[in-house]
């Protein structure tokens, strides 16, 4: 074995099949990256949303593809961050790296299947009514079901995942086309779009450090870039890397800029925030049935999501029994080459925190649906301060591995180091504000986070009931992955 060469870095070619096409990474891409409710949460920004989106695109996605692409095409392994990571500070860290980065995927599956329910309650309002704990059911089956297709043969999974993805396409173009429509017919924009002046720092959403949550949010809906190289041995053609980053970054911001639009011209402001409003832009400019439509694809779409993010993150965790930092059991693969004990142990945890949130926990409160809010939103912005807690760590690695590492780097250059230099840095500095945007500014006015404030720069940070349980779990999430390690390393030495 070379030195530094991982096991899983010399079998886990001879284990999986090289089936991915450049259409299918960008489709995983879009899936992974392009939460388009993300397009609705943003309107509270009001035309300065695009200056946000711009920014954010700018001083993160830009950057989290360029370091990619470099990492990627020196060591086009499977696992990438977990990988990259082992390779610049070791294997404790390397495994470290990958649980910051595998944990989300499991609660973030949790949050793709209630969408899922949110759409279809837009079309069927007996689905929204339904009692919190058969929503959680409902949410228990979409993961199973998801799971089933997720260790199904990798090429038939990913063709129905392409498909999906083309209607996903349609679904936002029908979202700007309704704008555009609304317009057409004689009725006024409900926001204007095209108001620059709500740009300036004097303006109440403008382009200054005390609005800077909404840049936090904007980094938080681009989280994902370096996900489809989880399943790097499993790509056909190398120049696959950089063309996903490419096209499909591209594709996201476009996805972004329309539907963003799309809503602001169509959705009153006070209705435009809530997350079906994507499906309610299409009704009011276009037509009710349009509208029920897009929402029906959205549904679909957040379904495969919750597929592609199941066989994604499965992926860290097969790499890692490769290498016994976890159980052998974990590198299993079926008669289709799929890592299907990997794909059930992430639907099992899902299915666990499903049950708290939308269960166990409404039943012990007096008012069940705040009690499955309160549990559901702390969760899922524990894990975006862990996962965005990762990238940083992706920005740390290219440096140390363009270093480390001169004769791969130099044989598969990019760009000029400097270019790294300033993508990591400036990238770097956008996660760290999408942790503390996260930890200061609660997701629900059901938890305060009121209790104090400090100001840097102009820029407000709260801290709270909020922030304490959000940091708590996060700090807790983070001891776990520690003691992953040791269990893992006591149990390869057994073995």
């Amino acid at each position: 074995m070379a030195e530094n060469e991982l096991l899983s870095e010399r079998v886990a070619g001879g284990i999986l099949p090289r089936v991915l096409t450049t259409f299918d990474m960008v489709a995983i891409f879009v899936a992974i990256v392009l939460f388009i409710t993300n397009a609705a949460v943003i309107q509270s920004a009001g035309p300065a949303a695009f200056a946000w989106w711009i920014i954010a695109f700018a001083l993160f996605l830009v950057p989290c593809a360029i370091v990619t692409g470099q990492l990627g095409a020196m060591f086009p392994g499977e696992g990438s961050i977990y990988l990259w990571t082992t390779k610049a500070f070791g294997p404790f860290w390397g495994f470290f790296a990958g649980f910051c980065a595998w944990w989300p995927g499991v609660l973030v599956m949790v949050a793709t299947g209630t969408l899922t329910i949110s759409f279809l309650g837009y079309v069927f309002p007996g689905v929204g009514g339904l009692p919190v704990q058969a929503q959680g059911g409902l949410v228990v089956v979409i993961l199973v079901l998801a799971a089933v297709l997720a260790v199904l043969r990798f090429r038939l999974t990913q063709n129905v995942v392409n498909v999906v993805f083309l209607a996903y396409g349609l679904a936002i173009l029908l979202m700007f086309a309704a704008g555009i429509a609304h317009l057409v017919k004689g009725n006024p924009a409900a926001t204007n779009p095209w108001d620059f002046a709500a740009w300036s720092p004097s303006a109440e959403h403008g382009i200054n450090f005390a609005n800077w949550s909404f840049f936090g949010l904007a980094v938080l809906a681009l989280l994902g870039v370096e996900v489809p190289l989880n399943m790097g041995v499993e790509i056909r053609q190398e120049r696959a890397v950089t063309r996903y980053l490419l096209w499909g970054s591209l594709a996201v911001m476009v996805a972004y800029l329309v539907a963003t639009w799309g809503v602001m011209v169509s959705v009153p402001a006070g209705e435009a925030a809530g997350i079906t409003a994507v499906a309610q832009a299409v009704g009011i400019g276009l037509a009710d049935w349009a509208g029920k439509l897009v929402a029906l694809l959205l549904a679909a779409m957040f379904f495969i999501v919750t597929v592609v993010y199941n066989y994604s993150f499965a992926r860290l965790i097969f790499v890692s029994g490769l290498d016994r930092r976890l159980p052998k059991a974990v590198s299993h693969v079926n008669a289709q080459k799929v890592p299907d004990v990997a794909v059930w142990i992430q639907t099992v945890l899902a299915g666990v925190f499903t049950v708290v949130a939308f269960v166990l926990a409404p039943l012990a409160a007096t008012n069940p649906a705040d009690a499955q809010t309160q549990v559901y939103n702390v969760l899922q912005a524990a894990v975006t301060v862990i996962w965005c807690l990762s990238i940083v760590v992706l920005f740390v690695d290219v440096l140390i591995i363009l270093r480390r590492y001169r004769d791969q780097f130099e044989a598969r250059r990019l760009a000029s180091p400097a270019v790294f230099w300033v993508a990591s840095i400036v990238g770097a500095l956008a996660s760290l504000v999408g942790v503390v945007a996260t930890l200061s500014g609660s997701w629900t006015p059901l938890i305060s986070n009121d209790a104090g404030s400090v100001t840097v720069f102009g820029a407000e940070i709260a801290y709270g009931t909020w922030f304490w349980l959000v940091g708590g779990i996060a700090l807790a999430s983070l001891v776990v992955g520690a003691l992953l390690y040791l269990v893992g390393l006591g149990t390869s030495r057994s073995t």
